[in-house]
C-alpha cells in the first residue's frame, strides 16, 4: 500500500530538555521500551501508513540518530527512488560552523518528491497510529493544513502547544507554553499539508531570514491559512520532561497499553541486533520486568526496563528503574526510581533512591 504523501520528521526539539539523557543525542534518538528509540515509532507509523519517502531533519547531536537509522533497511526504507533521507544542518562555508538550518535541504527534499502531500511529525511522540484517516480528512475538508490534536490539555505539562478551535475545528489561535489555558485541545504535532503550499511557506520564511523550521512556526500561519484540527483518540505519550519519560516507561507494565503501543497489526520496527536472550540465573527474583536480549540478571529486579546487555549482580536490588544499554549494576547495589544511561557502572553497595516525579538520573558512561 502506497499513499500520495511523503513524510518529514523533525528529529530534535530545542524546547525539550531531558538533562543528561538528551546531552549526547537528539530527542528522537532517545531510547525507550528496552530496545526501541522514539524515532522508531515515528518511522513505523509512516511506513505502516504506506509512506515510503521519509525525510529526517537533523539539527544537532545527530551522530547517535544516524548510527541507528543507517540506510533505513530496518523500516524497509532502503529504496532506489524513495526511502529514507537524512537532512543534516547547513554548514556555513565561511566560518565552517553549523547553522540550525537554512531550509535549503528541506526545500530540496520536498521539491524532488513526486507526492502531492507532506505528513510532518515532531520528535517527542510515542504512539502507534496510522495517518490514512488524517490524510483523507485533510483532502476532503479542503483545508490548507490539518493538524492532529487530542484533549489532554496540560496533562503532560510544558512545553505544550494549545489550540483554540471553533465548532468546525478551525484553528483561530495558538498558545505556546501557557500555564493557564481555556481549552483542552493540545496539538499532537502531526500535520498534513499540500506539497506546493509547504514549499511556498518555506520560501517565504527563508526570504524573511528565518533559519529554522519548527512545528510551532507552521501553526503560526493560522492567520493567513485555513488550518483545521483532526482529533486523535488513541494513547499518546509526549516526552517533554524527565518525569514524563519515566512515567511513560513505567506505563509499559500496563498490559493493555503495552499491547496498544506494540500491536501485531501495526508493528513498531527497530534496528535489529543479534545477541543471546536474557539470562536469569537461579536464585534471582524477577517480577514485572521488560528485559532485552543480552541481559544477565543475578539479583532481585522488579518493575524495571532493562535495555540490551545490562548486567545485574548478585545481591543487587533494582526496583522501578530504567537501565540503558551495556550498563553494569554491581553486587549488592540498591536502586529505586533511577534512570541510568548506557555504558555506565554502579559499584558494589551503592544506594540510589529517587522519586516517581524526580528519578535519579545518571549520565552516559558514568561510574557511580
Amino acid at each position: 500500500m502506497f499513499v500520495n504523501a511523503m513524510g518529514l520528521i523533525l528529529a530534535d526539539n530545542q524546547r525539550v530538555k531531558l538533562g543528561p539523557l538528551s546531552e549526547p543525542r537528539a530527542l528522537s534518538a532517545m531510547p525507550f521500551g528496552g530496545r526501541y528509540r522514539i524515532i522508531d515509532f515515528l518511522l513505523s507509523n509512516m511506513v505502516n501508513s504506506g509512506i515510503k519517502r521519509v525525510g529526517v531533519i537533523a539539527l544537532t547531536r545527530y551522530k547517535s540518530l544516524m548510527d541507528h537509522l543507517g540506510t533505513g533497511a530496518s523500516w524497509d526504507l532502503d529504496r532506489m527512488n524513495q526511502g529514507l533521507f537524512l537532512l543534516p544542518p547547513y554548514i556555513n562555508p565561511m566560518t565552517r560552523s553549523s547553522e540550525r538550518s537554512d531550509l535549503s535541504s528541506i526545500i530540496d527534499y520536498i521539491e524532488t518528491g513526486s507526492q502531492d502531500y507532506v505528513v510532518i511529525t515532531d520528535c517527542n511522540l510515542i504512539m502507534n497510529t496510522l495517518y490514512n484517516d488524517l490524510l483523507d480528512r485533510h483532502i476532503e475538508s479542503g483545508a490548507d493544513i490539518t493538524v492532529m490534536y487530542n484533549r489532554d490539555a496540560l496533562e503532560y505539562g510544558l512545553p505544550n502547544i494549545s489550540l483554540m478551535l471553533d465548532e468546525e475545528e478551525r484553528l483561530y489561535d495558538v498558545l505556546a507554553d501557557s500555564h493557564t489555558v481555556s481549552t483542552e485541545f493540545s496539538s499532537i504535532n502531526v500535520a498534513v499539508v499540500r506539497k506546493d503550499l509547504l514549499l511556498s511557506v518555506l520560501e517565504e520564511s527563508r526570504s524573511r531570514g528565518v533559519t529554522d523550521f519548527t512545528f510551532l512556526r507552521l501553526l503560526e500561519f493560522y492567520k493567513q491559512l485555513e488550518i483545521k484540527g483532526c482529533e486523535h483518540k488513541g494513547k499518546v505519550f509526549r516526552i517533554n520532561s524527565m518525569a514524563n519519560y519515566f512515567k511513560a516507561s513505567m506505563s509499559l507494565f500496563d498490559d493493555d497499553l503495552r499491547h496498544q503501543l506494540f500491536s501485531e497489526v501495526t508493528p513498531i520496527y527497530t534496528k535489529v541486533k543479534n545477541q543471546p536472550p536474557c539470562l536469569v540465573e537461579p536464585g534471582s527474583r524477577v517480577n514485572n520486568v521488560l528485559a532485552s536480549d543480552g541481559c544477565i540478571i543475578q539479583g532481585d529486579v522488579e518493575n524495571c526496563v532493562l535495555f540490551r546487555g545490562v548486567t545485574v549482580g548478585k545481591g543487587a536490588k533494582l526496583r522501578n528503574s530504567v537501565i540503558f544499554q551495556n550498563t553494569q549494576i554491581s553486587n549488592d547495589a540498591d536502586l529505586n526510581h533511577v534512570i541510568i544511561d548506557k555504558d555506565s557502572v554502579v559499584k558494589m553497595g551503592v544506594r540510589l533512591l529517587g522519586h516517581p516525579g524526580f528519578p535519579v538520573v545518571i549520565g552516559k558512561g558514568s561510574i557511580v
